[in-house]
């Protein structure tokens, strides 16, 4: 191959990948860079993210406070939000003529609410400045050439194509066997399993409330210190909502060695104990001894399941405050502030994939995300041992990390 000037090739047409290469075109507009994908498009995280309407970061926050949202690698993003965090991301987008709104929970979006609004940015970005984007390019395996430094990467149909830099921004795989070709370079793998996911629960008494929603619940994994509190959606299936995809997160690995059999219990107070959940039942039986249980909820909850945990209490629709026994009212409380569950499975959260694991922290230099063991190689993104909770804090990695990655591609290669 003959080549007018410098290169970098890129594996991964998703969001950390688009985001360096424009970055190192930018920052060294002779450079030669090519996307290659192995899909027929590109950008499918940032297409389906968000239920169409793509999350593109989280409210700005201190590095410190940002990075807590990062189950593993919050350490890394503490140092790398410094060169750029979720404000820097919100400026870049508006800079390319992308409005974007952030709704009351934190979550990012695009005015448009269209993920087709950020993926027409970033091509046409990429287009512009001469970006080669490659689709069903699928790469088998790269080497380096000792003398020279150079990159080849051969894809699956024999085609090889050299680099003077190389991105690795291939996502997450749910398997050990997807980061084999990198650990073929001596580079060390955490073992991936799933990350953001929902609980089963097919022996729950609530599946019938599926669509009923609580603001503000807390929950547990019996049995640990594990924990979080959010919103909690009941399902067909069992649990989902802002706190079990967080709890999923904090709690990827063991739950991945429980095989996904496990006991959960829920306050669907938030906050309040079962002890003073115990007084407020009884105070019901003088403050208000001729209202029915079942037709007076208490602590905000849902009527539908404030009934339904009202019946698994055993107490019948017709049942006063004042004529309820302490012992059903004791019963009552439990159900209210640790109700119990048992978990069998998991389902993926719609269809976002987010892996717990991949390639370890410490191969990176955080300043720049080039490898320590292979010099000139960089990764970006998912590939790495960095996941976050829901809201935005995944792509924001793969924003930060590609432009850093990006960055400091390129600027090696001036001079």
């Amino acid at each position: 191959m003959v080549r007018n000037g410098p290169s970098i090739l890129i594996i991964g047409g998703g969001a950390a990948g688009f985001m360096a290469a424009i970055t190192a075109a930018e920052t060294h507009p002779s450079v030669q860079v090519t996307i290659l994908e192995k899909s027929r498009t590109v950008l499918n995280k940032v297409r389906i993210s968000g239920g169409g309407r793509c999350n593109v970061t989280h409210a700005p926050s201190p590095p410190a406070a940002f990075s807590r949202n990062y189950p593993r690698g919050e350490k890394l993003l503490r140092k790398t939000l410094r060169q750029f965090d979720a404000e820097s991301t919100m400026r870049w987008f508006g800079q390319r003529g992308v409005e974007l709104k952030t709704e009351p929970d934190g979550r990012v979006f695009p005015v448009s609410d269209a993920s087709g609004t950020i993926i027409y940015c970033l091509s046409e970005t990429a287009r512009s400045l001469g970006v080669t984007v490659r689709t069903r390019a699928a790469a088998d395996r790269f080497d380096k050439d000792p003398d020279t430094g150079r990159f080849r990467v051969t894809l699956s149909d024999g085609e090889q194509l050299y680099g003077d830099r190389l991105l690795i921004a291939t996502g997450g795989h749910p398997q050990p066997g997807g980061f084999e070709w990198l650990t073929d370079h001596s580079l060390s793998l955490v073992p991936p399993v799933p990350s953001l996911f929902t609980f089963n629960t097919p022996q729950s008494y609530l599946l019938h409330l599926a669509g009923v929603s609580v603001p503000d619940a807390a929950i547990r994994i019996a049995g640990s210190r594990l924990q979080s509190r959010g919103g909690l959606l009941v399902t067909h299936w069992g649990f989902s909502g802002p706190a079990v995809l967080k709890l999923s997160a904090l709690a990827a690995r063991e739950l991945a060695a429980r095989e996904y059999r496990f006991e959960i219990g829920i306050n669907w107070t938030g906050s309040v104990h079962e002890d003073l959940v115990r007084e407020e039942m009884y105070l019901q039986k003088t403050t208000h001894p001729r209202q029915t249980i079942a037709a007076h909820g208490r602590f905000g909850l849902p009527a539908r399941l404030w009934k339904s945990l009202v019946e698994k209490a055993g107490i019948s629709p017709e049942l006063r405050w004042a004529d309820a026994s302490h012992k059903m009212l004791n019963r009552l409380a439990a159900l209210l502030a640790n109700a119990s569950f048992e978990v069998s499975g998991k389902t993926t959260y719609k269809e976002e994939f987010v892996t717990c694991g991949g390639i370890a922290l410490p191969e990176l230099h955080p300043d720049t995300m080039e490898s320590r063991s292979v010099r000139g190689l960089y990764l970006a993104g998912e590939v790495t041992d960095v996941d976050g909770v829901t809201g935005g804090f995944n792509f924001q990695n793969a924003w930060t990390s590609g432009y850093i990655a990006g960055k400091n591609m390129a600027l090696s290669l001036i001079g």
